[in-house]
């Protein structure tokens, strides 16, 4: 599945308001014209701390920003110190809490909240996108939007969380509200749920009280294993021998690619290329069985020599999970987090999930895992995707429903 992404646009940076806020952030460039899909203003945003690296990008471009987000960040392969703030239509009218948008792993600002079709045919879960999302039917309802644009598709957790936090704080200094909601997809609702319950590194922002509602969408709460569950079919859409061009992680580091072994490191749960994916794993074989008719079904999920394929499995990565770490972390009472699951495993050309119930990609009993939150407002599932949670209105109208609840 390729991506069509419109020319860039050479938009100029204009300073804007005081050069820092909150923290350990800095303004590094402010875009306020010419902007796609709706957005008013585009800040590019550095945060100081030193522990921020270099992640490493795939060589053959997959993982790079591209479109308007290279201009913004300057570079297809940003430092993942910084990080865009998108903001929308009347972000500083009204009165009610501002809502921050924080897309998941490999998609971005505009993708997942403002243009579902920007990948074009297929790239929103269905065959046929719509061009308008999430941000456009907030923000015509009199909420105040942002969105967070993150460096790295495939980020370290501890990052992500962190600039979750940066964004928070800049949003409360811009608006001169106390607190934000936030609505989170997927591997970003993991991390969203790091911030707030206090799972960081020594050099992370502690909780500073400031989130109101935390809405996950499609959150994998108690982990996945979808890509070790199906023998060699996840490796066969990312390894480039193989013709893949899928940008994520596969269980195998050897390969037959028409009819020669492919040894393949860097696609792993172990690569710098996907430094937050092994983050999220967890072991569901106990509960869901394995697909015993799938090729290379054992050798994929336990480790060994398959017939096309070898690997470690998935007990060799089950060390760097934070799935049990955060589900052991006792969100704030203050919050109330909801989850949104969808039950529709049909998404266009993808292995969807089918061991169990799921919505392709995460298991419903995974989304709906509530361990570890400590106000509950409700979980709902409902007909879709993993990859519709965002802008289809069975989804999107519990969105609404949360964000308005008293």
């Amino acid at each position: 599945m390729k991506h069509v992404w419109k020319l860039l646009l050479a938009l100029g940076a204009l300073a804007w308001g005081p050069s820092a806020h909150a923290g350990s952030t800095t303004l590094e460039a402010t875009y306020s014209s010419g902007i796609d899909n709706g957005w008013v203003r585009v800040e590019r945003w550095r945060d100081t701390l030193t522990a921020f690296t270099q992640e490493s990008f795939p060589t053959d471009g997959r993982g790079d920003q591209t479109g308007q987000r290279a201009t913004f960040f300057g570079t297809a392969r940003p430092h993942s110190s910084r990080f865009l703030l998108y903001y929308a239509p009347n972000w500083n009218v009204g009165t009610k809490v501002p809502v921050l948008l924080v897309h998941g792993a490999n998609q971005d600002a505009d993708l997942a909240w403002a243009d579902p079709n920007e990948a074009g045919s297929y790239g929103c879960g269905r065959s046929s996108c719509p061009s308008t999302g999430l941000m456009q039917d907030l923000s015509s309802r009199g909420h105040r939007v942002f969105a967070l644009g993150l460096p790295h598709k495939n980020g370290d957790g501890y990052f992500w969380s962190e600039q979750i936090a940066d964004a928070i704080a800049i949003i409360k200094s811009r608006t001169g509200a106390g607190q934000v909601d936030v609505v989170a997809w997927s591997k970003a609702a993991s991390n969203a749920r790091m911030y707030i319950s206090g799972v960081r590194r020594s050099w992370g922002t502690a909780y500073r009280g400031d989130v109101r509602r935390l809405i996950l969408l499609g959150s994998a709460n108690n982990g996945i294993d979808l890509s070790f569950r199906h023998g060699w079919t996840f490796s066969l859409t990312v390894y480039p021998a193989c013709g893949g061009v899928i940008n994520g992680p596969t269980p195998h580091d050897k390969l037959i690619c028409y009819g020669f072994w492919r040894s393949g490191s860097e696609w792993t749960y172990d690569s710098p290329y996907f430094p937050g994916s092994a983050q999220l794993l967890k072991d569901w074989s106990g509960t869901y069985g394995l697909p015993t008719y799938e090729q290379d079904w054992y050798t994929t999920f336990h480790g060994g020599q398959g017939f096309y394929s070898a690997g470690p499995g998935l007990a060799a990565y089950l060390s760097k999970s934070l799935v049990d770490v955060i589900r052991q972390a006792p969100s704030p009472s203050a919050v109330r987090i909801h989850n949104i699951c969808g039950n529709q495993a049909d998404i266009a050309l993808l292995h969807n999930e089918h061991t169990g119930p799921s919505d392709g990609v995460v298991f419903i009993s995974s989304c709906r895992d509530t361990t570890g939150m400590t106000t509950h407002g409700g979980s709902v599932t409902t007909a879709v995707n993993h990859l519709e949670l965002g802008w289809v209105s069975t989804s999107t109208s519990f969105i609404r429903q949360y964000l308005s609840a008293p």
